[in-house]
C-alpha cells in the first residue's frame, strides 16, 4: 500500500511539472521514470509485482520488454520520415494549387485547402502539415486582401481533428491501437461497424460546413502560382505504407511488430532515395533525421514506464471503481463524463500522457458497467484529440499557427483564438459524438 501512494505522488508531480513547464516535459518524464526504476531495483517486487522478488534488474528488463511499446515507436519514427520526405517533395503544395485554381471563388478555395490540410494530417504530423500549408494560406490571404488569422487557425484545428482518424495519424491513435489490439483496418471497420475514421469524418464535414459559413462571403476568384514537384516518389512511399498496413491487417490481429518493421523499412528506403537519387550529402540526411520529432519519442518512453508502474500498483483499477460510483452505472452519464472530461483536459494538457493513463480506466469502467468498451474508449480518443483545438496551447499545431501569425504582424490573443476554436470544437465534437453513440451504444 505504501508504494502505491509513492507512485501516485510521483505521477501527479510529473503531470503538474509537464503542464507548467511544457518545454521541459521530456526531462520530467524521463527523471520520474528513472526514479521509479531505481525504486523498483532497491525494493524488488514492491512496484513491479509480476517479477521475482530476488531479481533486482527485473524493473529494467520488464520496462524494455513489456512496458515500452517499441512497435508504436517504430511506426512513429518511420511514418515521420516518410512524411518529411513527402513534404520535401512539394506534392502537397501542388495539390493545394490545383484545388485553388479549380475553385469557383475564394471562399470555396479556402474551405478546400482546410479540408486538404485535414486529409494530409491523417498521415503526416500535424505541425509539419501546418508549416507546409501556412505559406499557401498567407499568400492567398494577401492576394485577396483578407485577414489571415481565421485561415491560420483553421489550418491548425483541421490538422488536429484528422490526426485521430487512422493508426498512423498521431501518437494517441497508435497508443489506442496498441492498447485495444486494433490493426490499421480496424480504424475503418470493427465488429462490422463503422469505426474511428468515419466518426472523425463526421466532425470533418461539420468543420467544413462551419468554415464555409465563415468564409462564404469571399466571392473573388482565387489564383496562386503553381509550385514545382521535386518527385512523386515520397508520395508513392506514403501510399505503400497505407496499403502495406492495410494488407498486414488481414494477416494479423492487432498492432504487432510486422507493422513497425514495414513502416521503418519504408522510411529507410526513403532516406536512401533522398541520399542517392536526390544526391544529398550524409549531413543532409543526418539533418533530416535529427529534425524528426525525437522529443515525442523520448517523452513516450518515459510515459510508458511511469504509467506501467501506476497500473501495476493498482491505481488505475481504483480510479475506474471511483468513476463507476460517480456515474452510478449509467451508460450515457459514463459516456458524457469521459467525453467532456477529455475535451476539457486536452484543451490544457498534452493528450499523450492523458490517453495512456485513461485508456485502461475507460476499458475497466466499461467492463464494470457491462457495456461495449468501444463506446467509452472511442469517446476518450475523440474527446482527447478534438479537445486540443479548444485553446491556443492545447496542441502544438495551434502554437505554431500563433507563432506564424505573430511573425506576419497579426498576433492574436487567447480570446480571439477562442472565438473561432470554441464553436469549432463544440460542433465537431458533438457531431462525432452523436454518430459514435448511434453506432456503439
Amino acid at each position: 500500500m505504501e508504494f502505491k501512494w509513492i507512485i501516485l505522488a510521483l505521477a501527479v508531480l510529473m503531470y503538474l511539472l509537464v503542464i507548467i513547464f511544457q518545454d521541459k516535459k521530456v526531462v520530467f518524464t524521463s527523471s520520474v521514470a528513472l526514479l521509479i526504476l531505481v525504486l523498483g531495483m532497491i525494493f524488488p517486487g514492491q512496484i513491479f509485482t509480476t517479477g521475482s522478488a530476488a531479481d533486482r534488474f527485473y524493473p529494467i528488463l520488464h520496462s524494455l520488454s513489456e512496458l515500452i511499446n517499441w512497435n508504436v515507436l517504430m511506426i512513429y519514427v518511420g511514418s515521420m520520415t516518410i512524411a518529411s520526405l513527402f513534404l520535401y517533395s512539394g506534392a502537397p503544395a501542388r495539390i493545394a494549387d490545383l484545388m485553388v485554381s479549380s475553385s469557383k471563388n475564394a471562399g470555396i478555395a479556402i474551405v478546400l485547402i482546410l479540408a486538404m490540410t485535414g486529409i494530409i494530417s491523417i498521415f503526416v504530423e500535424n505541425v509539419a502539415t501546418v508549416l507546409v500549408m501556412a505559406p499557401i494560406a498567407i499568400a492567398l490571404s494577401k492576394k485577396l486582401n483578407i485577414n489571415p488569422v481565421p485561415f491560420m487557425i483553421g489550418l491548425a484545428v483541421m490538422s488536429n481533428l484528422e490526426g485521430t482518424a487512422t493508426l498512423v495519424g498521431d501518437p494517441p491513435s497508435m497508443i489506442f491501437a496498441s492498447y485495444s489490439g486494433y490493426n490499421f483496418n480496424d480504424f475503418f471497420f470493427h465488429q462490422e461497424k463503422m469505426s474511428v475514421f468515419w466518426i472523425v469524418q463526421t466532425g470533418m464535414i461539420a468543420g467544413c460546413i462551419f468554415f464555409y459559413v465563415f468564409f462564404h462571403s469571399y466571392k473573388d476568384k482565387a489564383e496562386v502560382d503553381r509550385e514545382p514537384v521535386i518527385s512523386w516518389i515520397p508520395f508513392i512511399l506514403l501510399l505503400s505504407m497505407i496499403l502495406g498496413l492495410a494488407v498486414l491487417s488481414f494477416f494479423s490481429d492487432g498492432l504487432n511488430y510486422s507493422s513497425g518493421c514495414l513502416v521503418m523499412a519504408l522510411g529507410i528506403t526513403g532516406l536512401l532515395w533522398y541520399r542517392f537519387n536526390q544526391k544529398k550529402s550524409l549531413n543532409d540526411v543526418k539533418t533530416l533525421v535529427v529534425e524528426l520529432d525525437w522529443e515525442t519519442i523520448f517523452f513516450l518512453i518515459g510515459i510508458f514506464i511511469v504509467v506501467g508502474a501506476v497500473s501495476e500498483v493498482g491505481l488505475l483499477e481504483d480510479f475506474s471503481l471511483f468513476l463507476q460510483n460517480v456515474t452510478g452505472g449509467s451508460k450515457f452519464l459514463g459516456f458524457l463524463l469521459i467525453l467532456l472530461f477529455s475535451v476539457l483536459i486536452s484543451g490544457f494538457v498534452d493528450n499523450v500522457p492523458y490517453i495512456i493513463v485513461m485508456l485502461p480506466v475507460a476499458g475497466s469502467l466499461a467492463t464494470g458497467m457491462g457495456i461495449n468498451k468501444e463506446l467509452l474508449m472511442f469517446a476518450l480518443l475523440i474527446g482527447s484529440c478534438l479537445g486540443g483545438n479548444l485553446t491556443p496551447f492545447g496542441a502544438s499545431a495551434n502554437i505554431v499557427a500563433m507563432g506564424i501569425l505573430k511573425k506576419e504582424g497579426k498576433p492574436i490573443n487567447f480570446g480571439g483564438f477562442l472565438k473561432i476554436s470554441a464553436p469549432f470544437t463544440l460542433i465537431t465534437t458533438a457531431s462525432s459524438a452523436i454518430l459514435l453513440w448511434i453506432l456503439w451504444s
